[in-house]
């Protein structure tokens, strides 16, 4: 097939903040240094923003080096937090608030903000194409494009217009090649390219294996009485007991609180179900003052990057970068991590302005190396890199007491190197040997059902196209996967997604691949490592421009 192709010098794969701070920083480095370069940013959401998922806390560092007049330039970036509180819940009705001098160093949040960043997202797009970038909404990347001596040298977007069986419907219209001299994988975690070139690449020998886990938001309109603009309330225990993760209450401007859990994936019950985990968190009382007579405008899922230091990939191969949560540059021991996707990209225009500027194209960066281990990023990621293992070796109690001795008093250090060495997906026990969980049923005021969110998370997909959520052996879910772990995937998706149902006086294993929010937890827990999610038409999925 012969195929368009447009050439650039650098092409971005992801508008979040890693792939926009990068592109800005790259355009500011070029006209300081009379270099005229043709960047652009492809973004397989309708919108920029529209994909982008987080709680979201901001630690305005790695803002403040790309744009110091941020607040003049009318950022979104208004509520600083002015009080913050941190629970362990021992059950549904009672926990206890740890003192400030209990709670690790690296958790106080003092000098951060609570923001939208999807808006923020939006904003660094306005100033990015102001810079002279090209930004392409509604464009699916769909795999790397390689030169003959085997480097990147750009990516193919996605094809429009096929039927469910691959032939092309009416207005079929073929991807486009977009060649670069660079490209920068900045497509959020688990990243469908970043897994293929970490792979291709060998990027990951040597790492201790990605962990990951999937993050719930809910947007709420609180009762003027309970809203408290700057109030951020972190906590762990109840309803995950020994089970990794933990819930936010962040109240924003105009009456607006973001409310989420996020569940570690490497928990070893299949019985569990992170979505109705957090449904019944809402009902525990301190979280339910602040909701009732609430209304719940937003929901939505995603998986978040956050094995650490120990677990990043080499992040430099020829002719491209992976950034941000591509890569893996979340901070567990903050819960943050905009500010180090950002200072990626930073840290990437860096390196590549030079280059550009020498006529280089489609080597390996090493100077990104270099830059990468002097940065502040580099000493956060260090300082922050047995936190999770450590959780994930002894529990929220243990664990957070010995994550308040190395990030409080011992600069981010413990006498001994806890890791996890065991993939996330290889963790599940056989459900025999488990415990069922018997969830408490919806009550549409705290808690709600599964479509009712989706149908929030304004998700929308052409139904009659190839389906993105490709099983390597279709037979595998109802031969191996419902046998021994009663199928995981009809709990572990938020949305719905898997289904084993009977049709015809036999079980059919159903993918309503129409439901998908993208979040990937199912390409990432799937025991098997079955389930391949790849992106569908460009502009599908779900559409968070207001989270």
């Amino acid at each position: 097939m012969t195929r368009e192709s447009m050439e650039f010098d650098v092409v971005i794969v992801g508008a979040g903040p890693a792939g926009l701070s990068a592109a800005c920083s790259l355009m500011q480095q070029a006209q300081q240094n009379g270099l005229e370069l043709n960047v652009c940013v492809v973004e397989k959401g309708a919108e920029v923003g529209a994909h982008i998922l987080s709680g979201a806390l901001l630690d305005t560092q790695a803002l403040n080096e790309l744009f110091p007049g941020w607040r003049k330039l009318g950022a979104p970036v208004t509520t600083p937090v002015t009080r913050e509180h941190f629970y362990m819940l021992s059950s549904d009705q009672g926990g206890m608030e740890l003192p400030a001098f209990m709670t690790p160093a690296s958790l106080h949040n003092k000098g951060s903000y609570i923001v939208s960043l999807g808006k923020l997202c939006r904003w660094l797009a306005q100033q990015a194409e102001n810079l002279g970038v090209a930004v392409f909404p509604g464009f699916a990347a769909a795999e790397a494009l390689f030169d003959k001596q085997g480097a990147v040298c750009g990516v193919l977007t996605g094809d429009m217009g096929l039927s469910a069986n691959g032939t092309p419907k009416a207005g079929h219209v073929p991807g486009m090649e977009l060649r670069a001299r660079y490209t920068l994988f900045a497509e959020g975690s688990r990243g469908h390219i970043g897994k293929s070139l970490i792979d291709r690449f060998a990027l990951d020998k040597g790492r201790d294996p990605q962990h990951y886990a999937i993050g719930f938001k809910e947007l709420w309109r609180l009762t003027p009485e309970r809203h408290h603009p700057g109030l951020v309330v972190h906590g762990g225990g109840w309803p995950l007991g020994q089970n990794g993760g933990g819930f936010f209450l962040y109240h924003g401007d105009d009456g607006l609180a973001s409310l989420g859990m996020i569940v570690d994936l490497n928990y070893q019950n299949p019985h569990l179900d992170p979505f109705r985990e957090c449904q019944r968190l809402k009902h525990h009382p301190l979280l339910a003052r602040h909701l009732w007579d609430g209304k719940r405008l937003a929901w939505g899922a995603r998986a978040l990057t956050k094995g650490g230091l120990n677990s990043l990939p080499q992040m430099t191969l020829p002719g491209a970068l992976l950034l941000g949560c591509d890569a893996g540059t979340l901070n567990g021991a903050r819960i943050k991590g905009i500010h180090t996707a950002m200072k990626s990209g930073l840290l990437a225009a860096e390196a590549l302005v030079p280059a550009l500027a020498a006529g280089r194209s489609g080597d390996r960066l090493t100077e990104f190396e270099t830059l990468m281990e002097e940065s502040w990023l580099q000493e956060e990621l260090q300082r922050a890199r047995h936190f999770v293992p450590t959780l994930h070796k002894f529990g929220p109690w243990a664990g957070g007491a010995l994550n308040w001795l190395s990030q409080t008093l011992l600069g981010g250090r413990l006498p001994f190197a806890p890791r996890d060495h065991t993939p996330d997906h290889a963790a599940l026990k056989p459900a025999a040997d488990c415990t069922p969980i018997t969830y408490p049923r919806a009550d549409g005021v705290l808690a709600f059902d599964r479509m009712s969110s989706v149908h929030l998370a304004s998700t929308g997909h052409d139904e009659d196209q190839p389906c993105h959520l490709r099983l390597t052996d279709p037979a595998l879910p109802l031969r191996d996967n419902l046998p021994l772990y009663d199928e995981p995937a009809q709990r572990y998706c938020p949305a719905g997604v898997y289904e084993v149902v009977e049709e015809d006086g036999r079980r059919v294993f159903r993918i309503n691949a129409a439901n998908c929010v993208h979040c990937k937890t199912c390409d990432i827990k799937d025991p098997a490592q079955n389930i391949t999610w790849v992106p569908p038409e460009g502009g599908s999925g779900p559409n968070y421009s207001g989270m």
